[in-house]
């Protein structure tokens, strides 16, 4: 049995005020009318039965996903009750997924990701759960064929290829300067790490066992409560003690039989104002960056990012440059477009204020 999981956790800081705390990124209607859950589930549901699709959440949110996505199961929706990182994400969906089916097969995706066309994609999940089928302890990932030295990215270098597309990961290398980049991309032999992955249900849960015991036991527990009536008051106790930490850093770099299967696309992690700049914005021969329904009017201004989730507000500016304006109907952003990282001391901020119901 297979079975897809989305990734769709954050706490809408690094999009605000665009995204909130009960309005997460993922389900802005910004791209092309869509939001990034629902391109998500239809990249893959020629894939996978819609019952077998389950997106995993922050808790304060997951009403908001049900209403997004109603034609997947309610139970389908598995609510965090506080963010510990995707480690935890995959051991907790493994655990409901395994309960389902020990034999299932899991892929696991993330809400955050812009990829077209969805052609190569699919093949490349098609690969990978074939290989699995052969290959029960494998650990499979996803490696985008890369296009530039980008140091926002880690990277995964490549071994011999063992058949149809499959190959060994000789290494997981974390985010470059740029003059290793250059030599990554020199060689030839490096794909840019997608956070996708595919395995066995029996064998994650086995491997986090492995390198997590204290969390693995911890799912254990969880598992043992599921549909029951102690499944919210033990979900809660359980996983606030987890060890806040990634799947990479836990598993991946620290296991054998880890593969990945390399996917050529156009792919974009959305996670700041500059790669959804890259993603929906149109460039002006200044340098501007609107989306296509954002009305602005620039007077010698250049290289400025500006979004509005209103059409029918007008943002202007004059002698302006390198900075990111967005509006919404609540609240305003104007900051440096290099400065974002301080979002989250900002929001901070507004939440020990008076300005809280912002957030």
């Amino acid at each position: 049995m297979q079975y897809a999981v989305i990734m769709a956790g954050g706490s809408g800081q690094r999009l605000w005020p665009l995204s909130r705390r009960n309005r997460p990124k993922q389900i802005i209607g910004a791209f092309g009318g869509k939001s990034l859950l629902r391109l998500s589930v239809d990249r893959i549901k020629d894939i996978f039965d819609v019952n077998h699709i389950m997106v995993v959440t922050n808790q304060e949110y997951s009403h908001v996903v049900k209403e997004h996505l109603p034609e997947l199961p309610a139970e389908n929706i598995i609510g965090e009750p506080i963010g510990r990182d995707t480690a935890n994400a995959i051991g907790l969906a493994a655990t409901v997924v395994h309960l389902r089916n020990p034999e299932s097969m899991m892929a696991v995706f993330s809400a955050d990701h812009m990829i077209s066309p969805a052609g190569p994609l699919q093949q490349a999940v098609k690969k990978a759960l074939k290989f699995l089928h052969t290959n029960p302890q494998a650990l499979i990932t996803l490696g985008i064929k890369a296009t530039s030295a980008h140091t926002g990215f880690g990277y995964l270098k490549r071994g011999v290829e063992v058949g149809n597309g499959i190959y060994p990961v000789a290494a997981f290398k974390e985010k470059p300067n740029k003059s290793t980049a250059r030599k990554y991309i020199r060689s030839g032999e490096y794909c840019w790490n997608s956070g996708m992955f595919f395995w066995r249900t029996a064998t994650i849960l086995e491997q986090l066992d492995r390198f997590l015991p204290h969390n693995s036991l911890r799912f254990r527990n969880i598992g043992h409560a599921w549909n029951s009536d102690q499944q919210a008051e033990v979900l809660r106790n359980e996983f606030t003690g987890l060890e806040k930490i990634s799947i990479d850093y836990a598993v991946m770099e620290r296991a054998t039989d880890v593969y990945m299967c390399e996917l050529d696309c156009n792919w974009q992690d959305v996670g700041s104002y500059k790669c959804l700049a890259d993603t929906i914005g149109v460039a002006g021969s200044d340098g501007n960056v609107t989306a296509e329904t954002t009305r602005c009017e620039w007077l010698d201004s250049s290289n400025n990012i500006a979004f509005s989730d209103s059409p029918d507000h007008l943002i202007a500016a004059i002698h302006v440059e390198d900075m990111i304006i967005v509006h919404t109907d609540d609240a305003t952003l104007i900051c440096h477009r290099d400065e974002t990282d301080h979002l989250k001391k900002l929001l901070e901020q507004i939440r020990a204020g008076k300005n809280k119901a912002y957030t």
